[in-house]
């Protein structure tokens, strides 16, 4: 078993296969958006998009975390 993808990141594959759209477009989606809250954008997410919580969760996470989101 080879564990090297750990955390957010680990959800990619599945988000990517089930919803049909790379990762980095849904990044840009999340930075685009004028939401800035961490929980805002993971409701937005599911509510506009139809994902997951546990998906929406990873994929602001992960971009929240690389700094490249708004702040306010």
């Amino acid at each position: 078993m080879t564990a090297t993808v750990k955390g957010p990141a680990s959800y990619f594959p599945s988000i990517e296969k089930k919803y049909g759209r790379p990762v980095a477009e849904w990044k840009e989606l999340i930075r685009s958006s004028p939401l800035t809250k961490h929980m805002e954008l993971v409701a937005w997410l599911k509510t506009e998009h139809g994902l997951g919580h546990g998906h929406a969760n990873a994929l602001v996470a992960h971009t929240l975390a690389e700094g490249t989101a708004k702040e306010g």
